[in-house]
């Protein structure tokens, strides 16, 4: 069973999470120190980590996902109870690179009931780096249901930072991590060839997160908010490589195994990991891809593709190709194509109705200001900024827990 954003209910697309909006708006600022790296040097990650031995009863397991839809990408038309890139386009990924970090666990948990980033001391924690490509299907159980997606990161036997003491089967742990910029240090949890050479980029540009993938358009019956727009201005095929530079902590997370659901009355589910004395308790750090496609920072947002689409310059093998570069400096309040006309917005799917009063292509990033030359602490300058904090709010916990965010650059509270 697949779980997402609650708008696709509308058309027979399930949901992920109800209350993204909150986390968008409860991010903080710091200072998270990023590793200087020699450019000229090539990547040798660290080799892959020796999950074979068990777990200890008592102890909690690390794993991490994308979730379905990093491994099989977004389908068009859609199955009954996926989403879909509503203007018509098919996603698939080659890779979902990310470098992890920093999980812990602390005390108390539900020390603010207003203010979901305060916890008491960290009683236990790991690091890493690791370097984990989501879109390679792993051995394990993913949190959402069923498939087989997920890959072990690390495991913590007991409080390590309290003495060695055994985990207290009573309590609720407060869960935590980073993600960070990649280094070339990171040890390897799944990488294939073409996934180190990728990282080595990522290294060089000290990029977090990157997507590398194909958008094939195969929307039919679409309309347009401008009926007269030729869309065979667009490409209908488009390789992205979006490098993404936004280190981020996911702070106290929500945890959809937790029972009751909120005993604080404004979340979706008590915070923190109750771990198992009898057996390992396992814990997955999640990454929901569509968050960058959204059109809004609102929560439950339709994604597309268009705009991307009408971003993207030819290479030289004569391919469409869009990378983060195409997207710094773009007004994202109002697309524009190649030829500078309006970009009008397309629905392909039932159920989907373009933001009421806007004919063209305008994003939305509701209380927060657009300014192309503001100060990127308080302002969203282009549509670079747009997609980089939407990508830093998809970090959660066992598929659909939300965690405070605190951005590691600069950028909007």
């Amino acid at each position: 069973m697949r779980t997402f954003p609650d708008f696709f209910l509308a058309f027979a697309l399930a949901a992920a999470s109800s209350t993204a909006c909150s986390e968008n708006n409860t991010s903080g600022t710091n200072n998270m120190a990023t590793s200087g790296t020699d450019m000229s040097a090539p990547v040798d990650l660290v080799p892959p980590v020796d999950l074979t031995p068990p777990p200890v009863p008592g102890s909690v397991q690390f794993i991490a996902s994308g979730q379905e839809l990093a491994v099989a990408g977004y389908a068009f038309p859609a199955a009954t109870d996926d989403p879909a890139f509503v203007d018509g386009w098919e996603v698939n990924f080659d890779e979902v690179l990310v470098t992890f970090d920093n999980i812990s666990l602390s005390e108390n948990p539900d020390k603010s009931a207003i203010d979901q980033s305060q916890t008491d001391a960290k009683v236990a924690s790991v690091s890493g780096p690791w370097a984990v490509d989501l879109h390679k299907a792993g051995p394990l159980t993913s949190k959402e249901g069923g498939e087989n997606h997920a890959v072990a990161i690390a495991t913590i036997n007991n409080q390590n930072l309290n003495g060695n003491t055994p985990f207290d089967p009573t309590k609720r742990y407060a869960f935590g991590y980073d993600v960070v910029p990649a280094v070339a240090t990171a040890k390897s949890v799944n990488m294939d060839a073409q996934g180190k050479t990728d990282y080595q980029l990522m290294v060089q540009k000290k990029w977090t997160v990157l997507y590398v993938g194909t958008a094939t358009f195969k929307g039919v019956g679409c309309i347009s908010t401008i009926p007269t727009y030729d869309f065979t201005k667009l490409p209908t095929v488009v390789k992205f490589k979006i490098g993404f530079t936004s280190p981020s902590m996911y702070v106290n997370c929500q945890n959809p195994e937790n029972e009751p659901a909120a005993p604080l009355g404004t979340e979706d589910f008590q915070r923190g990991i109750q771990i198992n004395d009898g057996t390992t308790t396992v814990a997955e750090l999640t990454m929901q891809t569509e968050r960058p496609f959204w059109q809004s920072f609102a929560g439950d947002s339709a994604f597309h593709f268009d705009q991307l689409a009408a971003l993207a310059k030819k290479d030289a093998s004569n391919k469409f190709v869009v990378t983060e570069a195409e997207l710094k400096g773009v007004n994202y309040t109002a697309f524009k194509d190649a030829a500078a006309a309006p970009l009008p917005w397309r629905s392909c799917v039932a159920g989907y109705t373009p933001p009421p009063g806007l004919t063209s292509m305008r994003f939305d990033t509701v209380n927060i200001p657009y300014n192309p030359t503001g100060n990127p602490a308080q302002v969203i300058r282009d549509y670079l900024d747009y997609t980089t904090y939407l990508q830093s709010t998809q970090g959660k916990l066992n598929a659909d827990g939300h965690c405070f965010v605190k951005r590691g650059y600069p950028s909007p509270q």
